[in-house]
């Protein structure tokens, strides 16, 4: 069977052994650490920082691969898009103005401009390795667990528990209903022309609508019917307690944090200019 895209893969490592709210807390802080800063260093410590973590995790590159190949088309788009509608950008942002070469028209690529492009991709590539671990490596049911032992409401953490459980159902619901479509005649490889292959998608995702929602009512009333929400607090069957790792992943991202604020704030602002002393 094909392997899901984003679903929850057992392992046996360092990052798997983290509390769910321990690898949502050191998230939230590595993607508060690249979205505030445009500084090179920070993001390029950022970066080895996620690769190191990756591969702790002992999770394939094939595992996120798909997924990871579709993010960095959307990067693509971004850069390209960043550039056509504001091809000097950089030029405003460093104050310096380094030409390169001239594309047409008003569109002349610099120095600057191709740095800040920089920044962004290295801002993507920093954070998107983390954001795909903390879905491959979270057990959904003892990340739920964890986000009430830390103080959320047991209802919240039962839906976003839910959410993420429901990922790998519906990519398992669209691959049967591709395959069902396809034994009917509905040819979707590339064989057929990309127009009719976009059009042939849509006998994919009416059933998968309509199966998701039937599922979603499902699911609503199994829990309506055992009481779910009539009481304040809720036992879990994952419940796990911090250890000695949780505290230690915490403290390290707690400090890159801190420093990474602290090399952000040198600057006099969030970019850093190396074109001062050109």
């Amino acid at each position: 069977m094909k392997q899901t895209m984003l679903g929850y893969l057992k392992q046996e490592s360092l990052i798997h052994n983290l509390t769910g709210a321990t690898k949502l807390i050191c998230l939230i802080l590595c993607s508060l650490i690249t979205m505030l800063t445009y500084d090179t260093r920070v993001l390029i410590g950022m970066l080895i920082f996620s690769v190191i973590v990756f591969r702790l995790s002992k999770i394939r590159f094939s595992d996120i691969a798909f997924v990871l190949y579709f993010i960095l088309f959307f990067l693509l788009l971004n850069n390209i898009t960043i550039f056509i509608f504001s091809p000097y950008e950089g030029v405003k942002i460093y104050g310096t103005r380094t030409e390169l070469f001239q594309i047409a028209g008003p569109y002349t690529v610099t120095l600057e401009q191709l740095f800040y492009h920089l920044n962004i991709t290295l801002k993507y590539l920093a954070v998107i390795p983390m954001a795909l671990l903390f879905m491959v490596t979270t057990n959904p049911s003892e990340f739920a667990a964890s986000l009430n032992k830390i103080g959320v409401s047991y209802r919240i953490a039962y839906a976003v528990a839910i959410a993420l459980r429901y990922i790998p159902d519906v990519q398992r619901d669209y691959h049967d209903i591709s395959f069902a479509q396809q034994a009917r005649g509905i040819d979707m490889s590339k064989k057929e022309k990309l127009s009719k292959r976009i059009k042939n998608i849509t006998a994919i995702l009416m059933p998968l609508i309509f199966s998701s929602l039937q599922r979603i009512e499902t699911i609503s009333c199994a829990m309506e019917l055992r009481a779910f929400g009539n009481h304040k607090k809720r036992t879990w069957y994952r419940e796990r307690d911090f250890g000695i790792g949780d505290y230690i992943a915490l403290v390290l991202v707690i400090f890159l944090f801190v420093v990474a604020s602290v090399i952000t704030l040198s600057n006099g602002g969030r970019f850093f200019n190396p074109f001062k002393s050109i």
